[in-house]
């Protein structure tokens, strides 16, 4: 600062002082951002680059991100019920946000794509969408397993050479682990005609399971480490987390077929933000958005009026194949076989 030139060092201190005395009068005169409180599962990396890029666009906005487990996000929306801490909730299965409904925690919201999803994508009263299908995979450490030994289809996982080599995402707090155990019973029920053989089946994967991690980056780490080098999860962050962080993770899609999580997107009801919510919810979710989600972070859009020219090579091959099984069925019941799970299968290994 040319103010200082030529001053004695014990005559620059107190103009400094002097001057840092009114920056806070200075920081007052500046306007104030209005916070946009986002509950999300979609980590780190695109929750902080679309913080930035609304930003961007809207610099009066600060928006202020939580990333979570889709039973935490739901469990605090119920519990903030009365008021509302978060003004949108992005990501989560739609298992979830239809009990979120039902609870009177979404305001609804048409967005303006809302026909290009599927029925079964949206909530009939308009209060959630559906803006991913993120399909679920048997995930492996690729330095811990050749791949021509790796489970090839969901039987593989329960065989007795896997005893003590998996390792699974906790399924209380996990909405990709409660679509996956939904599955498995759902599939031997439609197989058998009860649900009892799914039951023995998850029993038998619990047999094989050496920990069951609180959240995503404890299981990451563990599985990068090799000491348990095999589990169930979703195809989206595999790829993120072996294409964007190296860590050593391949994957096999089940020979017999897969589930996928419909994943929702909705306002929060009574938010403090509710058009700013809507702006973001708009925002996210145009083909532009999309286009780069599928890109820079491998998600799988819901809606089915996207350039398909546009899709990168690895959702161009991507095949997958729908398990056997009644999709209501795992959906009306996740909730009870999970609470069944946990009381007599888990709680008793």
């Amino acid at each position: 600062m040319t103010i200082f030139k030529g001053c004695p060092y014990f005559f620059r201190l107190p103009i400094f002082v002097f001057f840092l005395g009114f920056l806070p009068l200075f920081s007052a005169c500046l306007p104030a951002r209005t916070k946009l409180v986002i509950y999300s599962t979609h980590g780190k990396e695109m929750l902080s680059y679309y913080e930035k890029k609304f930003e961007a666009a809207n610099p009066d906005v600060d928006v202020m991100w939580l990333d979570m487990g889709s039973q935490t996000a739901f469990e605090r929306l119920s519990t903030e019920k009365e008021n509302p801490q978060a003004d949108l909730w992005w990501g989560g299965p739609k298992e979830l946000f239809a009990q979120a409904e039902a609870r009177g925690l979404l305001e609804p919201f048409q967005p303006s794509w809302a026909s290009a999803v599927p029925e079964a994508f949206k909530s009939k009263s308009g209060t959630w969408y559906a803006a991913f299908s993120t399909p679920e995979v048997i995930m492996f450490n690729t330095q811990s397993i050749a791949a021509a030994d790796v489970p090839k289809d969901w039987d593989d996982l329960i065989n007795p050479k896997w005893h003590g080599k998996l390792i699974i995402r906790d399924p209380a707090q996990s909405g990709t682990m409660r679509t996956i155990f939904a599955a498995m019973i759902a599939k031997e029920k439609f197989r058998t005609g009860s649900a009892d053989s799914g039951f023995a089946w998850l029993g038998r994967l619990d047999a094989n399971t050496k920990d069951y991690c609180p959240d995503p980056t404890q299981l990451y780490l563990n599985l990068a480490r090799g000491q348990t080098p095999l589990t169930l999860w979703n195809l989206t962050d595999v790829l993120i987390q072996s294409q964007k962080n190296h860590y050593p993770f391949g994957f096999v899609v089940p020979a017999s077929g897969t589930v996928s999580v419909i994943e929702g997107i909705a306002v929060v009801k009574n938010a403090k933000q509710i058009a700013l919510a809507k702006k973001f919810y708009e925002f996210v979710t145009s083909p532009e958005s999309l286009a780069e989600q599928a890109e820079l972070f491998y998600r799988v859009p819901a809606r089915t009026d996207l350039d398909v020219t546009h899709k990168p090579d690895w959702l161009k091959s991507l095949n997958i194949e729908q398990l056997p099984l009644d999709a209501a069925d795992a959906s009306q019941n996740e909730a009870a076989w999970l609470t069944y799970w946990q009381e007599n299968i888990k709680a008793k290994n």
